[in-house]
């Protein structure tokens, strides 16, 4: 259960919450570098971020990277190659949770419910070289307003299923951020 501090009515500063959406990908990386594998569910802990994610456990404030589908194909809509447009999975971004029908919170403080879990902004995520790597131009197709998702530190665990529900429980008033690229 969320505190009463955290409740949107007791911010009159923060922005409306989101209609709800849901979780329509579930991913993760078992070592750095190693391939992405999508997975239906698992369990979310506060103190080792997604089950079998080697950074979760490493980095308390990013234990969990969210991307909105909605700002992934804003990218992909920037790209292109000499055939056309570029589509390109959601999991070359790298983030362990794909959600849709949300805008995501773009200022830190930000609270995410995901099913039973309660997520809490703290970062953008900052994309790297790694994007370029994948499609040149992918990096600088992130960095505007917070398209690469954002990062999280767990405030309560439990178990996520594609197909949960995804719902803003505060959205702090939206921080520009410049990210390198």
């Amino acid at each position: 259960m969320m505190p009463p501090s955290v409740s949107q009515e007791q911010d009159p500063g923060a922005a409306p919450a989101a209609a709800k959406g849901r979780l329509i990908g579930i991913a993760r990386r078992p070592a750095r570098r190693a391939r992405m594998e999508e997975i239906e569910g698992d369990l979310i802990s506060v103190d080792g971020g997604l089950a079998g994610d080697h950074k979760g456990p490493k980095f308390p404030r990013r234990r969990i990277t969210v991307l909105a589908l909605e700002d992934w194909m804003a990218a992909m809509a920037e790209l292109t190659d000499l055939g056309g447009p570029v589509l390109l999975p959601w999991t070359v971004r790298r983030a362990n949770l794909l959600v849709e029908g949300v805008r995501l919170p773009r200022a830190a403080g930000g609270i995410i419910r995901i099913g039973s879990v309660v997520l809490e902004v703290t970062y953008p995520t900052q994309p790297c070289a790694r994007m370029d790597e994948a499609h040149q131009g992918l990096l600088k197709a992130l960095h505007p307003d917070w398209r690469g998702g954002i990062t999280c530190a767990v405030r309560e665990g439990g178990p996520v299923a594609v197909g949960d529900e995804v719902e803003i429980l505060l959205s702090p008033p939206e921080r520009r951020v410049r990210l390198p690229g």
